[in-house]
């Protein structure tokens, strides 16, 4: 099993001048404690279901920019875009620029989006779930299509047109696509239908073998190979030690998730990574 790291607040004692130095910090050390995966979050407001939502946050894609110039073996993604955010030709593009400036390590994390009040509050348009669900699959075959370099014609689709899918240069590596979630009906079908790795929530071990055999089910209706899906899940509590934790993703590890995702703490993020990290990393690749 991998680890990842997933960046969620920016609340360092310094305050503004002190997040990119923290940043840069962050990054040597996923590198030295051999973390896979670095992400951040896609939001504009912090998310006031778990902080204040006029806490510190950046804006995900210049912070990736930034993160590839401290980085040079990580791969980095968001966790994960909100479709409703970028027209997908744009994302597509801003995710190519990733990945080339970061010599090949960028991914496309994505999902239907969510968080009403940062899209209301900065006059983004919101559509009803079942909208953001159509744009999410379009998005996706736009993205596929913009990495095509055979295929650089039009995209005709119900809520999104191009002329030209003309995205130069290409990525260095075609970035993975991520669908977050753990919807049953439509978010384990695009992950089916459309995706490299799916990302869930470390409920229970019960819950998420279920929402494997209803993932498998999708992948059996469309004819896709499930093994070919890289299983990721985010850990909810933030590991305290090494072992401990090991322990508690040995069963996810048996029902085939190969990566677990850890959140550090907002005020001192590089630091636990320094401490825990390594370890960490350790214990899971035994798994």
């Amino acid at each position: 099993m991998r680890l990842g790291v997933h960046i969620t607040a920016f609340t360092v004692p310094d305050g503004p001048p002190g997040i990119a130095p923290e940043l840069a910090r962050v990054g040597q050390a996923v590198e030295a404690a051999g973390v896979t995966h670095l992400s951040v979050m896609d939001h504009y407001f912090q998310m006031d279901r778990v902080l204040p939502a006029t806490d510190p946050m950046l804006e995900g894609y210049t912070t990736l920019g930034f993160l590839a110039a401290h980085t040079s073996t990580t791969r980095l993604g968001l966790l994960v875009t909100g479709v409703s955010y970028r027209h997908p030709g744009l994302l597509a593009k801003i995710v190519s620029t990733v990945d080339v400036l970061s010599g090949g390590r960028g991914e496309l994390g994505i999902g239907a989006a969510w968080y009403e009040r940062e899209h209301r509050g900065l006059g983004v348009p919101f559509p009803p779930v079942a909208e953001r669900f159509e744009r999410l699959a379009e998005t996706l075959r736009i993205c596929r299509q913009m990495w095509d370099p055979a295929n650089t014609g039009p995209f005709e689709g119900k809520h999104y047109q191009l002329a030209e899918t003309l995205c130069v240069p290409q990525p260095i590596g075609k970035p993975p696509i991520l669908i977050g979630g753990g919807g049953e009906r439509k978010t384990l079908r695009l992950v089916a239908e459309y995706a490299d790795a799916c990302n869930l929530f470390a409920s229970s071990p019960e819950e998420l073998g279920r929402k494997l055999d209803v993932l498998r089910g999708h992948c059996d209706d469309v004819g896709r190979d499930f093994a070919t899906i890289q299983k990721t899940l985010l850990a909810t509590t933030r590991p305290t030690e090494a072992d401990r934790f090991a322990e508690d993703m040995t069963p996810y590890a048996k029902l085939g998730f190969d990566t677990a995702i850890v959140m550090p703490p907002g005020d001192a993020p590089a630091r636990w990574i320094d401490e825990l990290g390594a370890p960490i990393a350790a214990r899971l690749a035994d798994l």
